[in-house]
This record gives C-alpha cells, structure tokens and sequence, in this order.
C-alpha cells in the first residue's frame, strides 16, 4: 500500500458515506478538495427555526432533542458528577440533548447540529458545518464552514477550525489554527498547536519517499494526522506535513514539511 493512502493514516470511518470518501481517492490529500463537497452532500441542517432568534445571535439557553428545539425553563449543569454536561427543561433532565449556551451566533443555516453537542458562549459558526455527536465547541471558537466533526470532537477555546476533518475523538483544545486539514482519530493537539495552511512560495509541494517524487500543485495545505498523533504546547506545522499515526511532537517544535512516518517522535 502506497504512504500516501488513507488507509495508511486512518481506521476505516464507521460512517459509510464518510468511508466511501476516503477510498474513493488514492491521495490521502486529495480529500482536501472535496471536503466542502462531501459536507453540503450529507448535512441534514436543523437550525433555521434558531437562527430567527435575532438573526442567528442565540440570546437565552436552547436545548435541542430529536431535532425539536426548546428555549423556555431551559437549564444546565456543565460540571455534573458524571463528568459531562446535564440539561433541564423545566427541572427534567433531557437525556440526548444537545446545549447551546447564550452568546452562540449561529451565522448560516446550513449547520447540523448532532445528539450531545455542547456549544458555549462566543463561538461563532458558519456554514457548511456538520458537528457530530457529542462534538463540544468551547468559547471563542471560530468554525468557519467546510467543516466535518464525527464524534466526540473538541473545538477548543479561541480555535479557528477552516476546511477541517475531525475524527472520532480529535480533540484541539486551546488556542489552535486548523486550516485545510485533516485530524484522525484519537488525535490531540496541545495548547498553541498551528496547522499552518498558506505556503509562502508559489513553488508546488514535493514529497519525496523511498526515492520516490510527487509534486503537488496547490495553494493551500495544512496537515494530516494520522491516528493517535500527538502534539505537545505551541506546534507549528508547516504547509504540506503529513504525520503518521502514533508519531510524537514534541512542545515548541516547527515540524518541516513533508511525510513523517508512523510512530516519529520530532523533537
């Protein structure tokens, strides 16, 4: 199997329609090009009726539950003895919930918003935008459409996430740059961590792997990480890094560019 499959870099998606996208392209980077694609073909938006609350400002707790949305005697518990957020309508918990606190500016109706999302204040979303089960969005965030979480994602404080896959489990916690990229699964960005996007040069991407040369032709190209990568507080990744899975960044590292096999510990 050529380095550059998908197979290569991520398990097979539990989504078929998801899995169907990563097989259909023997360039893992590829995917790149069709991720706004593949999100307006599958997003389901449920968040039309929300957006009339003061033109996609959300003012007042909203609960969402099987796609019906409620606003009145919603409450909420984000620190439960469980561990994960509670909510309440009118002092009944509803379980499945998705919560989105107020200060949430909803800034496109093409958004889906899945079972157990937490959204909190100031984050600002735009379209198309699919957040996945149990996705958390932290405040400040910026999710800037053409994006795609599966499940369990975190899209941390003062993150800005563009043209972005995030597996089962990724998690950018604080204060990151995500730019045409995509994370597998179980990947953990530390606090600081870019995914530089923009090369400077209009010179094309070159890899070179077992002697072997491909020459990309693209302006923008961020990173893909492979399952289970890991990196440490204030990463930045040049444009064009390919990070195999279980490889290691160590903190303050500026990771070159190119396709760093599985299990690299770059310190």
């Amino acid at each position: 199997m050529p380095w550059y499959n998908a197979s290569n870099f991520f398990a097979p998606p539990e989504d078929g329609k998801l899995r169907e996208l990563y097989s259909h392209y023997d360039r893992v980077y590829d995917i790149l090009d069709q991720i706004g694609n593949f999100v307006e073909a599958v997003i389901n938006p449920n968040v039309h009726a929300l957006r009339k609350f003061q033109n996609g400002f959300i003012p007042l707790p909203v609960a969402i539950v099987d796609g019906k949305i409620m606003t009145n005697g919603v409450t909420y518990d984000l620190h439960s003895a469980e561990g994960t957020f509670k909510v309440f309508l009118k002092g009944e918990e509803l379980h499945d919930a998705s919560l989105i606190l107020p200060g949430t500016f909803l800034a496109d109706d093409r958004i889906e918003i899945a079972a157990g999302v937490l959204i909190e204040s100031g984050a600002m979303i735009s379209g198309p935008t699919i957040l996945g089960p149990e996705t958390a969005v932290r405040q400040g965030a910026y999710v800037r459409g053409n994006v795609l979480t599966t499940s369990n994602a975190l899209i941390g404080h003062a993150t800005e996430v563009k043209n972005v896959i995030m597996m089962d489990h990724a998690k950018a916690g604080h204060f990151a740059y995500l730019g045409d990229s995509i994370l597998g699964n179980w990947v953990n960005l530390g606090a600081g961590t870019k995914l530089a996007n923009l090369k400077m040069s209009s010179l094309p991407f070159r890899f070179t792997v077992d002697g072997e040369t491909l020459i990309v032709k693209r302006r923008k190209f961020g990173a893909i990480l492979g399952d289970g990568v890991e990196t440490g507080c204030n990463t930045v990744t040049n444009p064009g890094t390919l990070l195999g899975q279980n490889s290691r960044v160590w903190p303050n590292v500026t990771v070159k560019a190119g396709y760093h096999e599985p299990l690299t510990v770059i310190r």
